[in-house]
């Protein structure tokens, strides 16, 4: 859940808000019918982002993929096109396959604490972010 929950503020989801939230700067790669993030990862978009109000620029993570037990170093980089204020929530899933492990609403200010940001949230960010993996996620 810790490095669910640190993925979270580095955009790895869409705002349940006002609108949708993130945006791909790069057009991403379409693979199995969805749109990848930008950046050296094994990340996917839950909806397209053509509406989002973040331009993802590029997620890399290191190792790529992600190793269970290991130190996972990410690295985000975007920029918010709106002032994102408090009280602003995303839904996260976390799939493996076809089966979801993870499908929770946060608040997105709360999870900015993360990686050393508060709200509101505007223009450019870059965001490093080192976690220690548990051994008991799947391969």
């Amino acid at each position: 859940m810790k490095f669910i929950l640190t993925l979270a503020p580095l955009f790895l989801s869409s705002l349940a808000a006002s609108k949708s939230f993130l945006y791909a700067a790069n057009q991403q790669t379409l693979v199995d019918g969805h749109v990848s993030v930008p950046g050296e990862n094994p990340l996917n978009f839950c909806n397209d982002p053509d509406s989002y109000s973040l331009t993802i620029d590029n997620v890399d993570l290191e190792p790529n993929p992600p190793e269970k037990g290991k130190e996972l170093l990410i690295k985000a980089r975007g920029n918010f096109t709106e002032k994102v204020e408090q009280d602003a929530y995303i839904n996260l899933s976390v799939k493996y396959g076809l089966i979801t492990l993870v499908h929770t609403k946060a608040d997105l200010c709360e999870q900015m604490k993360q990686v050393d940001e508060e709200c509101p949230l505007n223009g450019a960010k870059v965001f490093t972010k080192s976690v220690t993996l548990p051994k008991e996620i799947p391969p």
